[in-house]
């Protein structure tokens, strides 16, 4: 999967800073596990959105702050499962709940 355009970058953001617990979301991402990797799509209601700190890269400099965007999502089974916005990430805002 090859990264997302400019404008789909821009559209990620200007909609992840919008989104509130209730909003109902559809995204689509590249799921990699071993050599292994596929796209799929993930819907669900927003728990919460997070900006989180981490340290996957040990490779620079201890002071050097890396953060993601993330989402809290309840599936319509009732899962609770976190997603991270990327490069290769499509995100889009839903108007219906599940009947």
């Amino acid at each position: 999967m090859l990264p997302v355009s400019p404008e789909v970058k821009r559209q990620n953001r200007e909609i992840f800073a919008s989104l509130r617990p209730g909003d109902r979301i559809e995204l689509e991402h590249e799921v990699k596990v071993g050599f292994r990797s596929w796209t799929t799509k993930t819907v669900g209601t927003v728990v919460r959105t997070e900006r989180r700190r981490h340290g996957l890269h040990v490779d620079r400099n201890y002071d050097d702050k890396v953060f993601s965007d993330v989402i809290v999502l309840k599936r319509d089974d009732g899962e609770l499962t976190t997603v991270t916005i990327d490069d290769f990430s499509i995100l889009k805002k839903l108007d219906a709940q599940p009947a």
